[in-house]
Order: structure tokens, then C-alpha cells, then sequence
């Protein structure tokens, strides 16, 4: 701990290189070992209608994930002035919860009522270690803010469940969701690295350590895959994500923080949001798959998958630039990287 605490004091930005390093080894050195652990166990994702892919394919590279964010954290954290064991601890117990739970999903299909119900268990267990969105600005209340008091439960129940399901939804091809968390953790290590919450520091190092994770394991993982992921590591990404923006960046919500967050997390949130708008009009099950996903859209108008997936993370980290952009309040150039990005996207859809 003195080494890193040493770091700090003559460079307080490379411990985030530090902690990425770490977490992209521990996840490149440990995901063959996922991959022998999901033949073990057997879980095996089969070939089918709405897939992608061809042949039986191990979907335990979660555990590459979880291990090298959960080693680096509890490595690195400490040393930060601002670490606070409560919190941490919070973040660490209940991303157990979900780790396990997409382990066992993974193995047996569970009930989606009984995974929504832990999914749920898991976030309490972060909101009874103090983090939670804790008001918003409201121009109608006393100096523009509103404390919400009891309904924060809520609130950051509501978030943190749904960019759980958010992430897992996307995880449709190879490489996707790897390479859409690790761009949206870059983004939010960035925001909590010039944040004026006294945590920013802790919550950088966090992304920065999920952002490893991502690309450790995305080698294995890109097209065409050697494993996925599955429940184990793309519920787990989206936790880690909600929780850490709650942490570094929005614990008190402002109009724009809020914004700002969404548009780091737009792709899985807008994909999400879609889809259930989508099963709830056709009267099916909200918890139903089906082709409707954007990337399965890609799929079906001609993209390759590589096409698609490289696609979809040029949206993602221009969603993200747009979000830095606000959060350092240059609007016009926001404004300008949102119409440049409609324009791509009408060129490359025009020509296919």
C-alpha cells in the first residue's frame, strides 16, 4: 500500500494506469481458465434460432472479468485518500451477488423473476452502504435543489437494476459488450477523475479497473469468439457501471449530471428502453429475446458482425465524447460531434 500511496503523491494519474494494467493482465491470463471451467461445469451456450454463431461456445468468461476488476480493487482502492471501506465493501458484496447469480444462470436458465428478485437484493445491499442518488436540482425548491430523501431508494434502485439488465440485453455479439463497457468505463473514469465529488478518485480507479477487465478478456472475445462472456461477467459489467456512476459522478444528481450519465450508458439504456416498448406494444413478455436488438437489426440488413460490433462502439464512445464534452460545458462542440455522428450514421446505413 505505501508503494501505490507513494505513486499518488508524485503522479496521482498513474495509478489509473496502474490499476488498469493490473486488471487487463489478471483478465488475459485467467480467462483460458474461465473457458475450462465453463466446459467443466456446463456451461455451454448451444446454437439457436435468434444466435449468432454456429457451434457450441463456453459463456463463463465473466470469471476472467470479475476476477481481475475484484483483485485490483481490493489491491489498489486502499491506497486512495478518499477510500472508504463502507462503500467499497457495498460495491464488493453485491457485485458478488450478481457475479453468482450470473454463474448459476449460466448453468441451470434461471427464473427471471428469481434473477430480478437478487438483482434487486444486490442493490439494496449497495444502498444500505450509503451510495445512492441523493437529490437533484429542482428549480422549484429551496436553492434549486430537491433532497429526495426517502424516494432515493428508489430512485437508485431503479438505476442500478436497470443498467444491470441494460448491459446484459446487449450482449448479443461477439466482442459487443466487452468493448461497449469498456468504452463507457473510460468515459466515467475520465468524469470521476475531474469530479468535484471527494470520492471521483476511488470511482476512477474502479473504471479503470473494469475498463482492464473489458479488454483483457475482448482477445478472446472479438470475432470470431473463443467464449463469452454470459451472465457471469455482462450483469456483473453493468452493476459495476451503475454503482461507480453513482460513486464518482452523480451521488448528487444535477439536470446535467444526469444527462450526462445517461449519455455514457445511451447505448444499452436506449436498447433497452426500446425493446421493452416493443414487447409491452405486441403483448409478449417483457423478459422475452427476440431479434429486435439494434445489433441484431445490423445483422439483418447485411452488416458482418465485425461491421456491426466496430459500428456500434463508434456510436457508444461518440455518446460518451458528447457526455465529456457537457460535463466540461462546451455545448456547441457536443452539439457538433452529436450531427457529425447523425451523418455517419445516415452514410454507413445509406449504403447498405
Amino acid at each position: 500500500m505505501k508503494l501505490f500511496q507513494g505513486i499518488i503523491m508524485q503522479d496521482k494519474f498513474l495509478i489509473y494506469f496502474i490499476a488498469f494494467g493490473m486488471a487487463f493482465l489478471i483478465s488475459l491470463l485467467t480467462t483460458p481458465l474461465s473457458k475450462m471451467i465453463a466446459f467443466k461445469v456446463g456451461a455451454v451456450d448451444q446454437p439457436k434460432a435468434r444466435g449468432m454463431h454456429d457451434k457450441p461456445m463456453p459463456r463463463m468468461g465473466g470469471i476472467a472479468i470479475f476476477l481481475g476488476f475484484i483483485f485490483t480493487v481490493l489491491v489498489v482502492t486502499p491506497s486512495v485518500e478518499a477510500f472508504e471501506w463502507k462503500q467499497i465493501s457495498g460495491l464488493l458484496v453485491g457485485g458478488m451477488i450478481i457475479f453468482l447469480l450470473g454463474f448459476f444462470d449460466d448453468i441451470y436458465n434461471l427464473n427471471a423473476k428469481l434473477k430480478f428478485l437478487i438483482q434487486v437484493i444486490a442493490a439494496l445491499v449497495v444502498i444500505y452502504s450509503d451510495i445512492r442518488i441523493e437529490f437533484v436540482t429542482w428549480p422549484f425548491a429551496e436553492g434549486n435543489i430537491l433532497i429526495l430523501e426517502k424516494i432515493s431508494i428508489p430512485i437508485t434502485l431503479f438505476w442500478i437494476v436497470g443498467v444491470t439488465n441494460a448491459v446484459n440485453l446487449i450482449d448479443g455479439l461477439d466482442g459487443l459488450a466487452a468493448g461497449v463497457s469498456s468504452i463507457a468505463a473510460i468515459c466515467l473514469m475520465i468524469l470521476s477523475m475531474f469530479s468535484p465529488n471527494p470520492i471521483g478518485p476511488v470511482a476512477a480507479i474502479l473504471m479503470a479497473a473494469l475498463a482492464g477487465s473489458c479488454l483483457g478478456f475482448l482477445p478472446y472475445n472479438f470475432n470470431p469468439a473463443k467464449i463469452f462472456m454470459g451472465d457471469t461477467g455482462s450483469t456483473f459489467l453493468g452493476f459495476v457501471l451503475a454503482v461507480s456512476s453513482i460513486q464518482g459522478l452523480i451521488k448528487g444528481y444535477t439536470a446535467v449530471t444526469i444527462l450526462i450519465a445517461v449519455l455514457v450508458l445511451a447505448l444499452p439504456i436506449f436498447d433497452t428502453t426500446f425493446a421493452i416498448l416493443r414487447r409491452i406494444i405486441s403483448r409478449r413478455p417483457i423478459m422475452e429475446a427476440d431479434r429486435g436488438h439494434i445489433h441484431h437489426r445490423l445483422v439483418d440488413k447485411g452488416y458482418s458482425q465485425k461491421q456491426a460490433v466496430i459500428t456500434l462502439y463508434g456510436i457508444s464512445g461518440g455518446f460518451g465524447i458528447i457526455g465529456i464534452l457537457l460535463a466540461l460545458k462546451d455545448t456547441h462542440m457536443a452539439l457538433g460531434v452529436f450531427i457529425a455522428m447523425g451523418i455517419a450514421l445516415y452514410m454507413i446505413t445509406r449504403n447498405k
